[in-house]
């Protein structure tokens, strides 16, 4: 059995789907699914688990994220980037650059954002996106993310006002919708003009590589050590963790990524209190895969 992760730089024009696909066919194995979805039009980090890494992905999609990302002012678009319906243009020659930086400061931190309407998030059923694509109006509620930086890299002003920016920010944060937001409260409309993600945490673009025929899989115990904390379990333990059954404590509160005396994945373990005393109890077992 094939696992492991896979870091794929991903080129623009494609789906987080056709990622998988593609990478289905080159590896020979149908076990294959992403950390969160990446635009079409983006370009950059999309982290993608294989066989027992598969059941990992929750924790890396929940990571931190970076991304480089272009807005242009004066232009707002249906899909709030450049691959949509141009809705409306303005002026943008009264717009000064301290006020582009004081707004961009505004969204920092724990904020309400509106996800894009064409988003991934799915209502009544379908998502976002199909419905805005057949011809629909959809407008998402507001919800809670994290930004943590955004920092202004370059204003260019010819034709357009073009505003290069770096992002860091939790699980969640749309950044089409920090290009939307800044043309509203400026009052001269904006879109997103291009997108990468630099970083899925722990994975940045160094891990990546493009999608081929020779593709180098990350080590499934590894990776997740990087994000949780880990153990190494003797022969006796992994084979009580084999059949379900518990054994003595972690260290520490909170799930461990628990691994074979050679290093292999083989369990996610988490303490919990039976009968009085604490035990580690497995929440996970791929020892049998």
């Amino acid at each position: 059995m094939i696992n492991g992760f896979l870091v794929v730089d991903k080129d623009g024009g494609m789906t987080s789907h056709d990622v998988v696909a593609k990478a289905r066919r080159a590896l020979g194995t149908k076990r294959v699914g992403h950390a969160g979805t990446l635009d079409p039009m983006a370009t950059g980090v999309l982290v993608l688990g294989v066989g027992a890494a598969t059941k990992l992905l929750q924790y890396i999609v929940d990571g931190a994220k970076r991304y480089e990302a272009t807005i242009r002012l004066g232009v707002s678009t249906v899909t709030d980037d450049r691959e949509g319906e141009v809705l409306a243009t303005s002026d943008t020659s009264a717009v000064a650059d301290d006020e582009i930086a004081r707004i961009l400061g505004t969204f920092v931190g724990k904020i309400q954002q509106r996800p894009s309407s064409v988003s991934a998030i799915k209502v009544d059923g379908k998502r976002a996106y199909d419905l805005v694509r057949s011809g629909e109006k959809v407008e998402l509620p507001a919800r809670e993310v994290s930004i943590e930086k955004i920092d202004i890299l370059e204003i260019r002003r010819g034709e357009f006002l073009d505003i290069d920016i770096a992002v860091e920010c939790g699980a969640g944060t749309y950044i089409r919708a920090i290009a939307r937001d800044l043309g509203e409260a400026l009052q001269v409309g904006g879109h997103l003009t291009s997108l990468r993600r630099t970083l899925v945490s722990p994975f940045t673009e160094t891990d990546a590589q493009k999608l081929g025929d020779d593709l180098r899989l990350l080590d499934t115990f590894q990776s997740i050590g990087k994000v949780l904390p880990t153990r190494i379990l003797n022969d006796e333990e992994l084979a009580e963790l084999s059949f379900g059954r518990v054994i003595g404590a972690n260290e520490g509160p909170g799930i461990y990524a628990a691994a074979t005396p050679q290093g292999k994945f083989a369990a996610l373990i988490e303490n919990r209190e039976s009968a009085g005393k604490t035990l580690a109890h497995p929440t996970l077992v791929a020892v049998k895969e």
